[in-house]
């Protein structure tokens, strides 16, 4: 029996979907517009769809679940690494979700701003010298970046004109048979977020 994924449309999840279309495996998906305790028959605590069934193993949590695919299904493919980039993107979501909070004295906000500036000059930087964010090869470093590049700006909406290389890289990515495979199953109907224009946001922000 084939792997279940659980998706939640237009979340973090789709790194999964994405990470499934790299190495091939099959898979079967479960995509949902909204999350109930009823829609997973194990739903994880935090009630979202970052997870999967792979019989008698059920498994929550993104970083986890990459960890387990790769190992069982990976064959030596794709090696992997969550980083810091996204915290400090949705921090700066929440913060600007709070219509009360004084960006001036919002001292949380700042900080992952300031995280968030280093860690796109550092990710053009380092895709100025090579095609992928681990070197000349695609890896599930790059299912797991991705989303915050792209889907999370439709939250949260950010401009990446002043990162000529991450915007190229995204095109590359955009080009991708996975990435591809991953949108029409995942996310049919929606437009990749992948110009460096902010795009139009799901939330006022």
């Amino acid at each position: 029996m084939a792997m279940k994924v659980h998706h939640l449309c237009r979340s973090q999840s789709a790194r999964v979907v994405w990470l499934c279309e790299a190495l091939g495996i099959p898979y079967n998906l479960h995509p949902y517009d909204s999350i109930s305790p009823r829609a997973i028959s194990q739903p994880p605590l935090a009630g979202t769809a970052r997870i999967i069934t792979d019989s008698p193993v059920v498994l929550a949590e993104t970083g986890a679940i990459f960890e387990y695919i790769l190992t069982k299904y990976g064959n030596g493919k794709l090696s992997c690494a969550n980083g810091s980039l996204q915290p400090g993107l949705i921090n700066l979501m929440f913060s600007r979700m709070n219509t009360e909070a004084n960006p001036a004295e919002d001292i949380g906000a700042q900080v992952s701003q300031k995280r968030v500036d280093v860690n796109f000059k550092e990710m053009d930087t380092r895709l100025a010298e090579s095609p992928y964010l681990a070197g000349e090869e695609f890896t599930a470093a790059d299912c797991m970046t991705v989303f915050s590049l792209t889907t999370l700006r439709t939250f949260a909406p950010f401009g990446l004109e002043f990162y000529p290389h991450i915007v190229k890289y995204l095109e590359r990515i955009s080009q991708r048979a996975g990435y591809q495979s991953l949108m029409a199953k995942a996310e049919p109907g929606m437009e990749p977020a992948i110009l460096a224009t902010a795009p139009q946001g799901i939330l006022a922000c």
